[in-house]
Parts: C-alpha cells; structure tokens; sequence
C-alpha cells in the first residue's frame, strides 16, 4: 500500500473492530446486520440489511449503497449481484460495507420517496426524532459514515428519464475526483453539492462520495447494471483490495464540463430518434411532438452540440417537461 494511501485512510486501528448495532466485526470476518429502521402500521418491522466484509490487512473502508430512492431499482441489481458472486469475499485488504436497499418503504411501494413523502437524499444528515426520512438519512449518517473513507451511491434516472452510465461527483472535494476516474464510467460529470444530500454530509465527514446514475426507474437496465458492478470492482482494484487481472481495462471516459436541459415546447405524444449516448450538434432533430388527432407535429432540434446524457421515456409529455439531458465535453471548445 503506498503512503498516499495511507493518508487517506481514517485514523483509526485497523485491527480494531467496526461496531454497528451492538455487532462487532474483526478483521477477517465477514457479517450481516439487520438494522432497524421502523415499524409499518401493521406492526411488521423493516431493516436494512448490511453486509460488511473485513480483511486482515489495513486498507480503506468503501461504503456501496442503492435504493436510497425506493424505485432505482439498477443500484439495488448492482449490488445484490456483487453480493451474490461473493466479490467482497477474502479481499486483500481494507472493509466493503454493502446496503443493497436503503429505501426499503419506497421498493415496498414503488416510490421514490417514503411514505410521508420526503426524499431521502434530501434529508442528510438526518434526526433520530425526525421524519422518516430522516431518521433514515440519521442511521447512514451516524452509524455507518463514520467508518469509512469512500462512499460509492447507486442511482438511476428518475420520473421516466433515462441516465447513460455517468459518474456525478465534485472536483472540489480532494479525492473525488480520482475516485470517480477509478470507477471509469462512460461519462464523468463535475456537480456542486447539493444541500443536504449524501454527498453533502459525506464530505463533513471526510468521506469521498461519488454518485453513479444509470438507467431510468423502476425499470431494469442490463447496460446501466453491467456499468455499475465494472466501475465497482474497478475502484476495489484501484485499491489494491481486489485483483482484477485482464478485466481491468480502461474504457473511454468523456469528461462533461456542462450540462444543458432541453425541454418541450408543447404538449402531446413524444417520439424520439435520438437518445441517451447519442452524439447530437446543434440544430439536428431528436424527435417530434404530435397532437392525438394526427393535425400537427413539430420537430425537437438540439439547441446544443453534444451527448445526450439522459432522455425522457414518456410517451406523453406537457409543455415544459423536460425532454434531453445534453452534456458538453470539457475538451470541446465550441457548440
């Protein structure tokens, strides 16, 4: 492990064990904790279920966490699969802890949010007298945060959007920005924190945060998923905690320097020609909108020079819905 490394790993014991929820975890061992989370008004109790996995060799502690938003259900396949291969099994060094489903309310009821409501990834850094939501955020914010040094986000593309594999993090925050060219993800795009958010609360507590977004909700996405679990391992070898061999390869990575919505100008039926991954210049038509009755059409064309970064996947849309996502690579010097 390189002194590079080692600085940026918490300043803690390593032989000492990782306590959550009265379970203690030595290097070495491998353990599942159901965390409480609530009760539903029919008495059943909910938990999120948390796998860690410790080696016996000092090295960072990386959280991999989905379904923080209940119907991402690509970040959820991600990491249940991993979990299902044993990917965290005998690492060479450093901890993997693994939340496959955050959310456990909104997958219950095909929501987003929970059901009072409130966005989860809003809510951070949470109130054990709070919300539910935010007694949700608190759990994450106070119970497994402050073991670790890296925080890997699984989404996908909400409202019937469509997210091409992307890699969202801030360059403002040290480490951030290797931890996301390590992942490798089609796209990279550099984003602000947003106010009490997961990323937000990760980085007062000196925890790096990448978020990775990959298809649309509710809806299972083998190219978003097959991304996902690639960038995952690829941060672990990174690491030096596990060993990838051939499957290491770097693949092609467009860095995003902007981000532009372009959104409908009318309402009615939504067909596409383009879309998420599409290299797009402006003026070029990405669809058409039409009334039901066959009378008009009007043609979308990009108002931009780009990549289509997500899409809209809803058949019928209003005026002002938001329709494409372009992205401009920081290496193009004009739209």
């Amino acid at each position: 492990m390189t002194s590079k490394l080692k600085d940026k790993i918490k300043k803690e014991n390593f032989q000492d064990p990782i306590e959550i929820e009265g379970n203690q975890i030595f290097p070495g061992q491998d353990l599942e904790v159901k965390i409480p989370v609530a009760k539903m008004p029919s008495d059943t109790r909910l938990y999120m279920h948390t796998f860690i996995y410790r080696s016996v060799n000092k090295g960072p502690t990386v959280l991999i966490l989905a379904g923080i938003h209940g119907d991402e259900i690509n970040g959820i396949e991600i990491a249940s699969q991993l979990n299902f291969d044993k990917i965290f099994k005998n690492l060479k060094c450093g901890n993997v802890i693994v939340l496959p489903l955050v959310n456990v309310f909104g997958f219950n009821n095909f929501s987003r949010d929970v059901p009072d409501g409130k966005d989860v990834n809003r809510s951070f850094p949470g109130s054990s007298t709070g919300s539910l939501a935010s007694r949700v955020a608190y759990i994450i914010t106070k119970t497994l945060l402050p073991h670790c040094d890296y925080a890997i986000d699984l989404h996908t593309g909400g409202a019937s959007r469509y997210n091409y594999p992307q890699v969202r993090y801030s360059s403002k925050v040290e480490g951030c920005t290797e931890l996301a060219e390590a992942f490798n993800a089609p796209l990279m795009i550099d984003l602000p924190l947003i106010p009490n958010s997961l990323r937000r609360v990760a980085k007062d507590q000196n925890v790096k945060a990448i978020v990775y977004e990959g298809g649309e909700s509710e809806r299972l996405d083998n190219l978003a998923i097959s991304c996902g679990k690639s960038g995952i391992l690829k941060v672990l070898s990174h690491f030096g905690m596990i060993d990838l061999g051939m499957l290491e390869s770097k693949n092609k990575t467009t860095k995003i320097s902007e981000t532009f919505w372009q959104r409908s100008s009318k309402s009615g039926i939504f067909i596409w020609c383009k879309s998420s991954g599409d290299l797009v210049k402006k003026g070029e038509v990405m669809g058409i909108i039409k009334d039901p009755y066959g009378y008009n059409k009007i043609e979308i064309k990009s108002k931009y020079s780009g990549i289509i970064i997500g899409h809209n996947n809803a058949s019928i849309v209003n005026q002002g819905d938001a329709l494409f996502h372009i992205g401009k690579d920081q290496n193009e010097t004009s739209f």
